[in-house]
């Protein structure tokens, strides 16, 4: 049976039950709310951007990292060894026409060791932020494959280009050993598929501006061959966009929820 209660006035008043949720009628007040109920502090700050993810770090883009380590050792050595002997290493590094017949993956590796225009040309920039956003999204080897793979496609197709219009009697013979090393095909391409993986208010300024950069440079006609090949580098990334999108859907669906405890990875066993 319950207990009364009796109020300064005399009226008797039944008294809530132990263990059951306060009864209409009950005197006892209601318990204070604990820290989980309790609404955020006053004055707290709100959580704001990580800005320092835009820049590479070791282990959330290891490859964009040492990339760019290695880029600025040989802009280094480029900028303070023996010029005859930077020369030599440049020319042996070139992917003109003629070194691309005697060793194609020797030198569409070596040319992209090297940054035409130093350390502070918009290519050496761009390579930073491109790369690190791209290399979060889709990871370092499928960030590395779009680098090499747009670097090599557009230079192969621009010294082509070259040779054929050598035969043709468009070009002379000289332009068979045109000096062409750099990054800029790679970071072009790379720029063109890291749009595809933004929202659409991101992903279309830096599509047109990348484009407009490409065409005013074509335009200008101070490299039609090399400026040829970074519109063919931008176009090659966009055209990546349905590939890119499958790859940085895997990688996200790979990671299990926190609280999944069904998920294969936290049972420490296989799927069944």
């Amino acid at each position: 049976m319950g207990t009364t209660d009796t109020t300064p006035d005399g009226e008797v008043r039944p008294a809530g039950l132990a263990g059951i949720p306060r009864q209409r009628g009950a005197t006892a007040a209601a318990p204070a709310a604990g820290p989980a109920e309790a609404g955020p502090p006053a004055g707290r700050p709100r959580r704001r951007g990580r800005p320092w993810l835009l820049l590479p770090t070791p282990l959330g883009t290891p490859f964009t990292l040492g990339y760019a380590a290695l880029l600025v050792a040989t802009t280094l050595f480029a900028d303070h060894a023996d010029p005859t002997l930077v020369s030599e290493l440049l020319r042996g590094s070139s992917t003109d026409v003629v070194h691309l017949a005697q060793a194609p993956l020797l030198v569409l590796v070596a040319s992209a060791l090297w940054i035409a225009g130093g350390l502070t040309s918009a290519y050496a920039l761009g390579f930073v932020f491109v790369l690190t956003a791209l290399e979060r999204r889709i990871g370092g080897l499928r960030t590395a494959a779009v680098f090499f793979g747009g670097h090599a496609l557009a230079t192969v197709a621009t010294e082509l280009t070259v040779g054929f219009s050598v035969a043709a009697g468009g070009l002379p013979d000289s332009s068979l050993e045109r000096l062409d090393y750099g990054i800029s095909f790679g970071v072009m391409t790379c720029t063109g598929a890291l749009a595809g993986l933004l929202p659409a208010w991101l992903r279309w300024p830096l599509v047109l501006g990348a484009g407009y950069v490409a065409v005013a440079d074509l335009l200008a006609y101070a490299d039609p061959m090399t400026n040829w090949g970074h519109l063919l580098s931008l176009t090659l990334g966009v055209a990546s966009w349905p590939l890119l999108r499958r790859w940085r859907d895997r990688r996200t669906s790979a990671v299990p929820l926190l609280g999944d405890l069904g998920h294969p990875a936290l049972r420490g066993g296989r799927p069944r």
